[in-house]
């Protein structure tokens, strides 16, 4: 397997950071990390991370991950990384995406008539190009997995090891990367959240938006 990770300006780097962690420790799999230019990109909060490859040297993989985070905006609305993905979605035999990742994914239009999910603080926006939202930490539809936000691309990922190289292979990197979440709050959805946290969070990403 070859999988080639997006990574651009302002992105939520655990969302490409988690899911390779996961791919890097299957034995035979590849990870690349593409960006438009070869070099350093800098994620939400400044962390930097290098992007190894360029888009116009990428044509074909098996599977293409594009993470969220605040510059998924930008990205969605960047006609050259669009023809890209279109480009190498024709050949993938996965195509992935992680909080925000959906939204330029479907920028692409590789969401038209699919079931996916996102951030759940910006699942209204995944009708707007055709995809039906639903929750959970993942949705397979097709050849296409969107995953949650964040954290879920881990999740994701280890979905994925489990389809491709079976469950054994699966659990075997889950326990060597000591992936056993135990938060010391159970807050992690707005389901479970308190009504006053999840207003909060709320409110504080409609002003960032604003």
């Amino acid at each position: 397997m070859k999988i080639s990770i997006l990574l651009f300006e302002k992105m939520a780097a655990q969302d490409a950071v988690g899911p390779y962690e996961v791919f890097r420790c299957v034995p035979g799999w590849e990870v690349e990390l593409v960006g438009e230019r070869i070099g350093e990109v800098r994620a939400e909060g400044g962390l930097g991370l290098l992007a190894d490859r360029a888009l116009d040297e990428v044509d074909e993989t098996d599977a293409v991950l594009v993470p969220g985070g605040r510059g998924s905006e930008a990205m969605a609305a960047n006609a050259a990384v669009l023809d890209w993905l279109r480009r190498v979605d024709e050949r993938t035999r996965w195509t992935i995406s992680v909080c925000t990742g959906a939204e330029i994914l479907g920028a692409a239009g590789l969401l038209e008539g699919k079931r996916a999910t996102s951030n759940w603080l910006f699942l209204d926006r995944l009708p707007g190009y055709g995809a039906e939202p639903v929750g959970g930490r993942w949705v397979e539809d097709g050849k296409t997995i969107t995953a949650a936000g964040v954290t879920a691309g881990i999740d994701m990922a280890l979905h994925l090891v489990d389809r491709e190289a079976g469950p054994e292979v699966a659990q075997a990197v889950q326990l060597g990367i000591e992936y056993d979440p135990d938060p010391p709050f159970d807050s992690g959805s707005p389901e479970k959240a308190p009504r006053a946290i999840v207003e909060a969070v709320t409110a504080a990403s409609r002003a960032s938006r604003a």
